[in-house]
């Protein structure tokens, strides 16, 4: 199940995230867990960065992995949440001279890929392979 939460952003189809986050699940075959999406304003985003980050500015997305977490105690099968800033994520499109809609599916996966382990920062070889798979999810959803 997918939950999404917060959304004040009229840019924000729930209906498309529903769907690209439904095909990363099914791929990933985490399709039975939960998954929450959160779209936050970038105050918001750039307070949690710092946090968990130690970096503070405003990113594009947050992921946060329930599965790895001991203290979470678990009812469902919490995959884990998802926090993307739609500010960020505009302005990034901009500057990448993508879509939108383009930009906004890959934070989705990027966000999921992490959540199921993949983790772009420890070695050149993870980030090519979480960046390979993020290439196959956005072919996969027509971009």
């Amino acid at each position: 199940m997918i939950e999404i939460d917060k959304i004040k952003e009229k840019d924000i189809n729930v209906d498309f995230i529903k769907k690209i986050a439904s095909l990363v699940l099914k791929g990933e075959k985490k399709n039975d867990y939960y998954l929450s999406i959160i779209f936050i304003s970038s105050a918001l985003m750039r307070k949690l960065n710092k946090k968990h980050r130690g970096k503070d500015k405003a990113t594009d997305v947050l992921s946060f992995c329930f599965l790895e977490n001991k203290d979470f105690k678990q009812k469902e099968k919490w995959l884990g949440e998802i926090a993307i800033c739609p500010q960020v994520v505009k302005k990034n499109a901009n500057q990448f001279k993508k879509s939108f809609e383009s930009e906004l599916a890959l934070m989705v996966i990027h966000g999921i890929l992490h959540t199921v382990g993949y983790d772009h920062e420890k070695t050149q070889a993870q980030a090519a392979k979480m960046e390979k798979r993020q290439l196959y999810y956005l072919k996969k959803a027509g971009f």
